[in-house]
């Protein structure tokens, strides 16, 4: 019996979220979304019973685009989700496991691997984190129930494995009963509520002023002064929230402008004549999903470093609490704002460091390699993006041709097709992926409002225009029930 054999099995005895069997109205969609939105909502707000407040957060710096929140039954986020994906799309993309995903049958075999593996990164991603000390069980809590701390940390694990199961079928429900994707939903939700923190929030950060900027300029400007202010620009720029504004509003006007660039390419159909159309090539073909990828890799790479360097691996560099601040994992660290490229803001930094800070030519280094990181990561995920969820030119070509449209000129069959969208599909895949990886490093080298992340900002924009782009198709479908067939939904 051959390996897929044996797991084909397991796969499909898999606990699943029922399809629908027929057309789901937009209303029951939008309720479904909303409800699951909703239970996020408060999934977030439930801390783990018997967290210790000594634990670290690993995943602090990739909050944004992991959705999760630290210390709270959704403590992983969508880490597992991302991280499953990532290892399933370089072992189809390699051709290490053979899968036409084109094959019904071998996308429900991709699609119940990933559900297993979810299930394994969820362990994964938990254990190392337990028995590296930075998931800690509260001793006063132990002693109140009256058992160890080992039994303490079992009961952590359990309920840790719970919130990452929750969020597997929630991101399931939403994919087949909701509007859009759960995992882009949760990413949405996540980094605008830190949107909307860093806009009104009066709490005072580590440098004494509020943490919002509306609060922070009223604060300046009550105790600072007109004279204080003009003496110094970069105060401005940086401690008053300036730079950080400037850029979200760019990043969100460029993001939306790019995502409504495309190549139309005309469409005919076959059988009735007079009836036209036209398939839309974006320049940011295969999303900004792939650079969720690409940090979640960083994420992996600093997680391992991290237990490495418990386990007395010194070479790797040295760590202030979950962050690198020296050594091979500080250049494979993001970057994240100009506290950690400016070299007088990174020397400021390092004052509460137990290290010397890192010279000029190490911090271009830095900067650099998280520029491969991006611009190359966002091209490879978007090519591996593209074959493994069915938008490659032939998968577009089947479904073009299935839908009773053709291209005009041509002969109506799939080769015809798919020779035309493989003008297209394979360059705009390319040129889209680095630029959407060169937009994040510009967006993390200038820093976001409530510290959001330039992946989190990016992520956000793009996946809120698409979730308008859905909700409009959902309403024209409803509309006109024949476009059900050309977008697969029946």
């Amino acid at each position: 019996m051959s390996l897929r054999e044996s797991l084909e099995p397991i796969f499909s005895r898999l606990p699943a979220v029922s399809s629908p069997e027929g057309h789901v109205h937009f209303k029951t969609k939008l309720m479904w979304t909303l409800g699951i939105l909703m239970l996020y909502f408060i999934l977030t707000n439930v801390p783990l019973f018997g967290l210790s407040a000594e634990s670290i957060d690993l995943f602090e710096s990739y909050r944004a685009f992991f959705a999760g929140a630290s210390g709270s039954l959704m403590m992983l986020g969508i880490g597992p989700i991302v991280t499953a994906s990532i290892v399933l799309q370089l072992l189809v993309g390699a051709d290490v496991v053979k899968l036409d995903l084109s094959d019904p049958n071998d996308q429900a075999l991709f699609q119940g691997a990933q559900k297993f593996l979810v299930i394994i990164m969820i362990i994964l991603q938990t254990l190392p984190q337990m028995f590296g000390g930075f998931i800690q069980p509260s001793e006063s809590v132990a002693a109140a129930l009256g058992v160890g701390t080992g039994v303490m940390s079992a009961i952590l694990f359990v309920q840790i494995f719970i919130g990452g199961i929750l969020i597997l079928f929630m991101d399931e429900i939403i994919s087949k009963w909701g509007i859009g994707s759960g995992v882009g939903l949760f990413i949405v939700a996540g980094v605008s509520q830190q949107i909307v923190t860093g806009i009104i929030n009066w709490v005072p950060g580590e440098d004494g002023l509020p943490v919002g900027i509306i609060p922070k300029w009223i604060y300046i400007i009550q105790n600072f002064g007109s004279e204080a202010i003009s003496v110094d620009p970069m105060f401005l720029l940086l401690n008053a929230g300036i730079l950080a504004l400037i850029t979200t509003v760019i990043i969100f006007l460029l993001v939306v402008y790019v995502e409504s660039t495309r190549i139309e390419i005309p469409l005919a159909h076959s059988s009735v004549k007079g009836a036209r159309g036209r398939y839309p090539v974006k320049l940011i073909y295969a999303s900004v999903l792939p650079m969720i990828l690409v940090r979640a890799l960083q994420a992996n790479l600093q997680l391992i470093g991290l237990v490495l360097h418990r386990s007395g691996l010194g070479f790797l560099g040295e760590y202030s609490g979950s962050t690198p601040i020296s050594g091979f994992m500080y250049y494979l660290s993001p970057i994240r704002s100009p506290q950690d490229w400016i070299p007088s803001l990174v020397r400021e930094a390092y004052t509460q460091y137990p290290v010397a800070p890192p010279a000029t030519w190490q911090i271009g280094l830095h900067v650099l390699v998280d520029a491969i990181m991006l611009i190359g990561g966002g091209i490879i995920f978007a090519i591996f993006w593209i074959e493994t969820t069915g938008m490659g030119p032939k998968p577009t070509a089947k479904k073009i041709f299935n839908s009773g449209m053709q291209i005009p000129g041509f002969r109506r069959n799939i080769g015809s097709i798919e020779k035309v969208m493989e003008r297209y599909i394979p360059k705009v895949t390319v040129i889209g992926g680095a630029f959407i990886g060169f937009l994040t490093l510009v967006a993390s080298l200038l820093g976001t409002i409530g510290g959001a992340s330039g992946t989190g900002l990016l992520l956000t924009v793009s996946i809120v225009y698409r979730l308008y782009e859905d909700i409009a198709s959902e309403q024209m479908m409803e509309m006109h029930p024949m476009m059900r067939s050309f977008f697969g939904k029946e």
